[in-house]
C-alpha cells in the first residue's frame, strides 16, 4: 500500500521534534525533507477541537487517506513514503501503540488554497444557495433542495488560513492570487480525483457529495498532500444516512451551537454514534475491516 521506508526513523516517538499540533494530527520533524503525522482521535467542528475523542477514528482517517493515496497515483502523486508503523519506528511496543495512526511524508511547500468539489448540494454551498441562489458566486437554478445533484460537479476553492477560518473565495479570486496557470492545474487535478472517487463509491453503494484537497510542491512538482476522501474532509450519504462528520455537525446545530459560545458536551450517545459512522464508511469503501487494515497496512 506505501513505498517502504529505507530505515526506521525513531526509536519511540518521544525521539522526534515536534513541528506542529493541527486539530486532528500532530506532525514532527523526521529529517530534513520529511515529517511524520500522527493521526489522534480528536474530533473538530465549526473550527472548534471538542474534549472527548472519537475512539478508532485516527486509524480510519490515516488508513483510510492511505488506501485512496494510492488508488490515486495515476491521477497526481503524492506525499507518503509509508503508513507501516515497524518501518517508521524501531521499538516494537512504540510501532504497536501507533499502528494505523502514522504517516511518513515527503515534505512540500503547502499550497495555501484549499481545493473543494461539490457534486451535490450540501454544507456551506447549500447554505449560500439557500440566501443567495449562488454558490461559489455563481449562479444555479432556483428550487434545489438540499443534497440535490449539481448539473456537473463544482470547483469551490478556499483561501487557507492560519487560524483555521479558511475563507470561501471565487475561482477567479484564486487565480488572481495564484495564477491562471497553476488554478487552472488545480481544478483539472481536483475535478479528476472527484470523479473518480465518486464512480468507485457509487459502486460500493455510498454518494460522494463533497470533498476538499491540499496540495503541496515539492522539486516542482505538485503532491497532493494532508488526507483524501476521509470522512472528515469528505460528506457521504448511503440510504438517507451521513457516514461522516456532518452527522456531528447537523446534531450541533440542532442544539443551536455553530462556532460562537460554549460548546455542548458530546454525549456517550454521539461519540458511540459518530465512531460507528466513520468505520462503516471504512469498511463500505475499502472492503475490509479496520483492524485487518492496521494489521495489513499499518
Amino acid at each position: 500500500m506505501t513505498d517502504p521506508a529505507s530505515q526506521p526513523i525513531a526509536a519511540r516517538l518521544a525521539d522526534l521534534r515536534h513541528h506542529y499540533h493541527g486539530k486532528v494530527r500532530d506532525v514532527y520533524a523526521a529529517g530534513e525533507d520529511r515529517y511524520l503525522f500522527v493521526t489522534s482521535d480528536r474530533v473538530s467542528a465549526f473550527d472548534v477541537v471538542f474534549p472527548e475523542p472519537i475512539p478508532g477514528k485516527g486509524a480510519v482517517l490515516n488508513l483510510l487517506s492511505a488506501w485512496w493515496f494510492e488508488r490515486t497515483r495515476h491521477i497526481v502523486p503524492n506525499h507518503i513514503i509509508s503508513t507501516r508503523s515497524a518501518e517508521i519506528f524501531s521499538d516494537p511496543e512504540e510501532a504497536d501503540r501507533l499502528r494505523g495512526r502514522v504517516a511518513l511524508v515527503h515534505k512540500t511547500e503547502p499550497i495555501r488554497f484549499e481545493c473543494i468539489v461539490r457534486g451535490y448540494l450540501d454544507g456551506s454551498a447549500w447554505r449560500e444557495y439557500t440566501n443567495l441562489g449562488t454558490v461559489a458566486g455563481r449562479g444555479l437554478a432556483p428550487g434545489l433542495e438540499r443534497y440535490d445533484k449539481l448539473p456537473s460537479p463544482i470547483f469551490t476553492p478556499a483561501r487557507k488560513s492560519l487560524d483555521g477560518h479558511d475563507e470561501n473565495i471565487t475561482i477567479e479570486e484564486m487565480a488572481s492570487a495564484f495564477g491562471a496557470g497553476p488554478t487552472a492545474t488545480l481544478e483539472r487535478l481536483s475535478h479528476d480525483l472527484y470523479t473518480f472517487a465518486a464512480d468507485l463509491t457509487a459502486s460500493r453503494g455510498l454518494t460522494l457529495l463533497d470533498t476538499k484537497f491540499e496540495f503541496g510542491i515539492r522539486g516542482g512538482s505538485i503532491l497532493l498532500i494532508d488526507e483524501i476522501f476521509t470522512p472528515d474532509s469528505s460528506r457521504y450519504r448511503r440510504e438517507g444516512e451521513a457516514l461522516d462528520k456532518q452527522f456531528l455537525r447537523d446534531g450541533l446545530l440542532e442544539q443551536g451551537f455553530s462556532g460562537e459560545g460554549t460548546p455542548p458536551a458530546l454525549s456517550p450517545q454521539v461519540i458511540a454514534e459518530l465512531a460507528r459512522r466513520y468505520t462503516r464508511t471504512f469498511e463500505l469503501i475499502t472492503g475490509t475491516s479496520i483492524e485487518d487494515a492496521r494489521r495489513d497496512f499499518g
